[in-house]
This record gives C-alpha cells, structure tokens and sequence, in this order.
C-alpha cells in the first residue's frame, strides 16, 4: 500500500511533464536536448538563490509574515527570471520555433524544480505507513508550478525575442510576468497574514495558473499576429 500510494503521487507529480512533451509537437521535434540544458540552467540558478536565501535572509522560528524578508525574498526570487532569460536568449538551441523553443524552456524548468524540491519529501513520505493527501497536493502544485513555468517562459519570450510586439500589450506582458515571478510570496502571504490551509493555496495556485496561462495564452496570440 505505501508503494502503490508512492507511485501514484509520484505519477501526479512528474507524470504531467512527461504527458505534455508526448503530447505536443516537442517530441516530433526533439527538443530534449534544450528541456535538459534548461534544467541545468535552473540547478545553477537555484544554486546562487540559495547562496542569497542564506546570505542576506533573517531565520525566523515563527510564522509571522514580515514584509522586509518577504520583499527581499521576492527581489532574490527574480533569479529565476535572469535564469529563464539565459536559458532562452542565450543558450545555443536547434533550428526550432520561438513557440517550441519556450515551451521545451519552460518544460525542463519546471521539471527540474519538481525532482529538486519534491523528489525526496515523496519518497521518504510517501512510503509511511499512514495515508496523507500531503503528497497528493504537493503533486498538485508540482501541475500549478508547470503552467506557471510554461506561462512565465512564454512571457519571458514575448519581452526578450519578440522585437515587433504591439506596445499596447507591453505593460499587459510585464504585468503577468511580475505576478508569476511574485506568486511565492502572494502564497505566503495568503498562509501567514490569511490564515490560508495548504489545500486552499493549491487551490488559488491551480486557478490563477489557468487564468495566466490563458492570458500568456492570448498574448503570445496577438504578438504572433502580423503588424497592420
């Protein structure tokens, strides 16, 4: 039983990437090759955040939200925008599309963050003898962070590739990029100030990932489209 719960939560958690690159025309191009160069990218990125997170954050022993670390925390997470940006812009890829090239960014990314932050808590708490959904909503928030990841790779590819997009969407693009970049701290904030359970984050984080992957969506649609 604690290996057929381990199993199914490590499907729900890491099976979705693997659905999404057969899925999709990624696979008829081989884009693997650039999914694991931006994994790489993203290990050395989460290697400098840590650096920084142990560098300039304050331990704190309670759960109190203070506002100063959650702000340094989410200036230190832009990080992660500098890394997406490397991994798009210039890291050499095949003769592949701007729309394949973000998606197959955003992939690796993604999964990279999935086996780097939740491959071991499942596997040393999977397999206890007592059930817990534990596991089974961090696999969810793994699919939150996926669309997240995809819809901020999108959007990082608008601002930093796409040099005749409309400048009516420019604010619109930044906008969305800023909230995804942000969400760690909108959900801490939603825990520690709210009051939030770990169930109604995933929740908010499944909703508003749908919600920004249609507008990254609609405006990769509208950049896409020829200038009148």
């Amino acid at each position: 039983m604690t290996l057929f719960h381990f199993f199914n939560c490590a499907i729900l958690t890491f099976g979705p990437h693997a659905v999404y690159y057969s899925a999709t025309p990624l696979s008829e191009y081989d884009t693997l090759r650039t999914s694991v160069k931006a994994g790489v990218v993203y290990l050395a990125t989460a290697l400098v955040k840590l650096v920084c997170l142990a560098t300039f954050l304050q331990v704190s022993e309670t759960e109190v939200f203070d506002p100063y670390q959650e702000a340094l925390k989410a200036m230190i997470g832009f990080i992660d925008v500098a890394g997406l940006y490397y991994a798009l812009a210039q890291l050499t890829h095949r003769n592949i599309s701007q729309n394949h090239k973000f998606q197959a960014v955003g992939l690796g990314w993604a999964f990279a963050d999935s086996v780097l932050h939740r491959l071991a808590p499942l596997w040393v708490g999977a397999r206890g003898l007592e059930f817990t959904w534990d596991y089974v909503l961090q696999g969810l928030e793994a699919n939150a962070n996926l669309v997240f990841t995809i819809s901020l790779a999108a959007l990082g590819s608008l601002m930093w590739l796409r040099k005749n997009k409309p400048k009516s969407l420019i604010p619109i693009i930044y906008t969305c990029a800023v909230i995804i970049a942000t969400m760690p701290s909108i959900t801490s904030y939603l825990k520690r100030v709210m009051g939030w359970h770990f169930p109604k984050i995933v929740g908010f984080e499944l909703v508003t990932s749908l919600v920004m992957a249609f507008i990254s969506c609609q405006l990769f649609s509208l950049c896409q489209r020829p200038s009148l």
